[in-house]
């Protein structure tokens, strides 16, 4: 089983501190990140996740006691955000290949149709990313996060640029994910969303 700890982590730009002294570590079911804009939930993840480093304290993951390297982290992660793009010139299902391939991973084109069906756009399998809509883009993107069967999900905001159906297809993954055994780190600062969490961070 995976777990992540934090501990006395702070983050600052030049003098401008985000968050002090945060500790809590997770390692069964949703931990929602929550707060309102400007709070920090983003850079949190981005901590978490690899992308960037505290000024001070420690971040450590582990896997039934071992410590997972910084690679091992990453490769286990499925990560889904506003700033997170996919190549623009490319079509949905040539992204998602792409990312399979670049992990090593064989890319199985019946995987990667049933995947599109769960994020609910085969039909865009041959558009470009760059020509599609923010909500397709969105439900692109939850795909690309879920497509390496990821261990930890991390999701930054997904409800963003979804309609009704797209907020419903949110929280079946979310809480499909997690029943599953897979560890769902959730930021958001939608109701809806942090009511799907079995821990909550609260940022200010």
């Amino acid at each position: 089983m995976i777990t992540v700890s934090a501990q006395d982590v702070t983050k600052k730009f030049n003098q401008h501190l985000i968050f002090s002294e945060m500790s809590f570590q997770h390692s069964r079911g949703i931990l929602g990140i929550s707060g309102a804009n400007g709070s920090g939930k983003s850079t949190l993840m981005k901590c978490l996740a690899g992308l960037l480093r505290p000024n001070s304290g420690s971040i450590e993951w582990q896997d039934d006691g071992k410590q997972l390297s910084s690679s091992e982290v990453k490769a286990a992660i499925g990560y889904a955000a506003p700033y997170i793009n996919l190549y623009a010139e490319l079509s949905v299902i040539e992204n998602l290949r792409f990312l399979l391939e670049a992990g090593g991973h064989p890319a199985k084109e019946s995987k990667l149709i049933q995947l599109l069906e769960r994020v609910q756009i085969p039909e865009l399998r041959d558009q470009l990313f760059g020509s599609l809509s923010t909500g397709q883009q969105q439900r692109t993107k939850l795909a690309a996060a879920l497509v390496r069967s990821p261990r930890v999900l991390m999701l930054d905001e997904p409800g963003s640029n979804l309609d009704e159906k797209g907020v419903a297809l949110v929280k079946s993954i979310v809480q499909e994910s997690a029943e599953s055994g897979t560890m769902v780190i959730l930021a958001s600062n939608d109701e809806r969303e942090i009511a799907l969490c079995d821990e909550v961070l609260e940022l200010s």
